[in-house]
């Protein structure tokens, strides 16, 4: 019997192209919609996987990745892994990777239209004009913020929190602005030091002085609700936070009451807390720009995620170390050795 990939989501034709090449079997698991199967039927399909490559927003939690135990690896299709319970799998040998580099430019873009629109309060006053509410001169005014010098001929700060390749990006953006750059990240200080442009600010000091706050981080245990209510009491009530990287890094409630007090000025959103799901009141403020999960969604980005992805799984196929590995800890692991040799 052929060795089989299970893909339960409709995945760009490229990525398609890449595991076809290949002798394995591949199964492809979606609504004719493209709506991603349930978790019912995920489960009943595993038992026939050998290789999982779910989308980014799919939970793969123990009991899916245990429904097997012939698996062999788990590429999923995204920067993020915070979807799959990474321990469990490090755990049963089971190696997992992810899809970094192609979209990191992209979703910067996506970080920098968003701050952009919330400054200017774009959205706002696109749905004024077509709703036929302006009756030219006079009529209402919609105050946004300066995002460069503007008429004050001051820098403004932006604090970048997360200083991988997205925020590093985003820190490029900035020059154009004649900004200045703060950033936060504990794990990259020396980085960040010597990154010309860039100045390390510990957490508290970047949330005080920053007039426009983006997040790059990881979601994990110590970045769970990183920004909540007692950070929002440090910020500018200028300040404006935006959000592509995970939803939860966010305590989404404390933001709304923030929001609404004036406690900061407006929020940039493409992720949040419990998607699909907006915490109550977020939708009918004023002073908010929300996308649905945007990030990485051009056509181009999203058909070399679906490549990586099929190279990923293709070469734990065929018991190699893949090139994106999120757990290299899994390639000392016993079982992992003991399926490797079998």
């Amino acid at each position: 019997m052929s060795a089989r990939i299970l893909v339960p989501w409709p995945m760009p034709q490229a990525g398609r192209e890449v595991l076809e090449k290949s002798n394995a079997e591949i199964i492809y698991l979606h609504g004719p919609g493209g709506e991603i199967p349930t978790y019912e039927e995920l489960i009943k399909n595993m038992v026939h996987a050998n290789i999982l490559i779910p989308r980014g927003t799919q939970s793969i939690p123990k009991e899916v990745i245990t429904a097997n135990s012939d698996l062999r690896g788990i590429a999923n299709y995204g920067v993020g892994y915070d979807n799959i319970d990474i321990a469990a799998a490090t755990r049963l040998g089971i190696p997992v990777t992810n899809t970094p580099r192609v979209l990191t430019e992209t979703t910067a873009d996506l970080a920098w239209a968003l701050l952009m629109a919330t400054a200017r309060r774009i959205p706002q006053a696109h749905n004024y004009t077509l709703s036929g509410q302006w009756k030219g001169p006079g009529s209402k005014v919609f105050m946004g913020l300066d995002v460069g010098l503007g008429g004050s001929n001051k820098s403004k700060v932006l604090g970048i929190i997360g200083f991988g390749r997205i925020g590093r990006a985003v820190m490029r953006r900035s020059r154009g602005f004649g900004m200045k750059v703060f950033a936060y990240d504990p794990y990259l200080k020396e980085t960040i030091e010597k990154t010309r442009g860039a100045e390390y600010k510990e957490l508290r000091k970047l949330l005080k002085e920053s007039d426009f706050i983006s997040l790059h981080c990881p979601l994990n245990r110590k970045t769970f609700h990183l920004i909540g209510k007692k950070e929002f009491n440090i910020m500018k009530p200028t300040a404006i936070l935006i959000n592509t990287s995970r939803g939860p890094v966010v305590d989404e409630r404390a933001l709304v009451s923030a929001l609404k007090k004036g406690k900061i000025a407006g929020a940039g959103l493409d992720v949040y807390e419990n998607e699909p799901s907006l915490s109550p009141g977020l939708s009918e403020l004023e002073n908010v720009v929300l996308l649905p999960h945007i990030g990485s969604a051009t056509r181009d980005t999203r058909e070399q995620m679906a490549v990586v992805a099929a190279e990923n799984a293709l070469a734990m196929l065929e018991g190699a170390r893949p090139p994106d590995i999120v757990n290299p800890k899994v390639f000392k692991s016993p079982k992992y050795l003991r399926r490797l040799k079998s």
